[in-house]
């Protein structure tokens, strides 16, 4: 390995992250977090089978084999195994393909989709105990928590996705850290992650698919990062902070304060405010379809009693859900639906529901649901505490000339109203039983809530690789 060039004064954010993750260790942990994180990651693999449900899962599976991809490594739902980066590529894929996995509200980070592929590829390959791999994913998703919270909101606001452009880094310093890299090797490998990152926002303009991509690309990229780094590569000293480094680029104008969030990194535990999701869309939705949904409970609404709707959010949020207005009120796709709050708040008015079954072709064309979208606007909020928590409500004209409203500061499955492990496990069977047996999802179910006591993850991937009913 060459020597190391690099100078502690010429690279602060990435050296202090370097060596408080190598510091790190199990029983640094509050209990608390580390329960939560289990929740959070058989949330992820409740999703990622789910998620073999869908054409688009089939798809990008097919593609692997243009490239070939022999290797002994698990992808979520099939017995035959691939290449280890191709792994973590699609678990990525699967965990964030329907957008039902959790999200630290602050950053607007998924952080487990990425965290968790490049941890568990590498448990694996090494076959590395639960605890290693609980601890692994946990100090990348703190990690890209806190380089995603510096930015307050404007990675999405110069138009790319949070989870992408942050996701590499995480997971690539865990990554790094598993393969036996030092300080140095670290540093490195941050420096040659800030060139893997990436995600543009450009499938909101027509509901494609690329977003579902982004997290399992940062975390193969991520392996890759670290492998060269870990190998001596040279990247930039300073992956954050430079003309050219990761702020500067992705969220120009943020000012980061590098000591205080290195001093807060493995102390305030930012799992403690990842929210796992109780609905399967965008997270800036979640709010104003709880408002809808108690203000319908309540008053015994139907559509038919509803003049107007004014959806109260953030306007920081309109660039994702809210405009263009026109093109929100009639999504034309699954995934353009899942980005529109029009369409989440209408369908909670008349249904009295949001699942995954709201998203199919034969409910988005539901006439009902698209009329009193056309109904449904949306003004900015003061009460908002975005980007730290993802407020929200509605305010509704009813025919009759009377006017209710309904406002959440805090969106449920956010922390103050965590979903409980038996919200989540029954999240988790549901999402399971599209495409493996009951049984299978019980079994995996208890595997992962006893993980960290488990010596070796091969029983863990024997589980995983239960083969799912696909789609197609």
């Amino acid at each position: 390995m060459q020597a190391s060039h690099l100078n502690q004064k010429t690279a602060p954010l990435s050296r202090a992250i370097a060596d408080r993750a190598l510091s790190l260790q199990r029983s640094d942990v509050p209990p608390d977090v580390w329960d939560y994180l289990k929740l959070c990651l058989a949330d992820a693999i409740g999703i990622a089978f789910a998620s073999r449900h869908y054409d688009f899962a089939t798809k990008s599976l097919e593609s692997l084999s243009l490239l070939g991809s022999a290797g002994a490594s698990t992808i979520v739902g099939q017995s035959n195994t691939v290449a280890l980066r191709d792994a973590a590529l699609m678990n990525g894929l699967l965990i964030h393909g329907l957008d039902y996995d959790d999200t630290h509200l602050a950053s607007v980070v998924h952080c487990s989709a990425s965290a968790f592929p490049a941890a568990l590829a590498l448990a694996e390959q090494n076959q590395l105990t639960g605890a290693d791999l609980l601890l692994s994913t946990l100090m990348a998703i703190e990690i890209d928590a806190m380089l995603g919270t510096q930015a307050g909101g404007v990675f999405q606001q110069v138009g790319f996705h949070p989870t992408g452009v942050v996701g590499v880094f995480g997971a690539s310093v865990a990554a790094a850290r598993l393969m036996g890299g030092d300080s140095d090797a670290l540093v490195r490998t941050q420096g040659v992650a800030l060139s893997f990152s990436s995600g543009s926002m450009a499938f909101l303009d027509d509901g494609s698919w690329t977003k579902r991509l982004h997290p399992g690309w940062a975390a193969s990229a991520a392996l890759q990062a670290a492998a060269l780094g870990v190998s001596g590569f040279e990247g930039p000293g300073e992956a954050y902070g430079g003309r050219f480094g990761f702020y500067a680029l992705y969220a120009p104008g943020t000012s980061v304060e590098t000591d205080t969030i290195s001093e807060q990194l493995f102390k305030e535990w930012a799992l403690r405010s990842v929210a796992i999701k109780p609905y399967p869309i965008c997270h800036f939705n979640h709010a104003p379809v709880d408002a809808a949904l108690e203000l319908k409970q309540q008053h015994a609404l139907t559509p038919d009693k509803i003049e107007s709707v004014t959806v109260l959010l953030d306007e920081r949020q309109f660039g994702v859900v809210v405009n263009p207005i026109e093109s929100k009120r009639v999504p034309q796709s699954e995934y353009d639906a899942k980005f529109s709050v029009p369409y989440a708040v209408a369908t909670a008015l008349c249904k009295g529901q949001f699942g995954l079954a709201d998203l199919e072709d034969e409910a988005r064309l539901d006439a009902e649901v698209l009329a009193l979208a056309q109904r449904v606007d949306c003004a900015h909020d003061e009460r908002s505490h975005y980007p730290e928590a993802f407020s929200g409500g509605v305010s509704l004209t009813l025919k009759d000339g009377t006017r209710l409203e309904h406002f959440l500061t805090v969106n449920r499955g956010a922390e103050g109203q965590l979903l409980s492990a038996d919200q989540v496990r029954e999240k988790f069977l549901a999402n399971c039983g599209l495409t493996i047996s009951n049984e299978s999802a019980l079994a995996t179910w208890d595997m992962l809530m006893q993980l960290d006591e488990v010596n070796n993850v091969t029983g863990l991937m024997a589980l995983l690789r239960t083969e799912a009913n696909s789609a197609g």
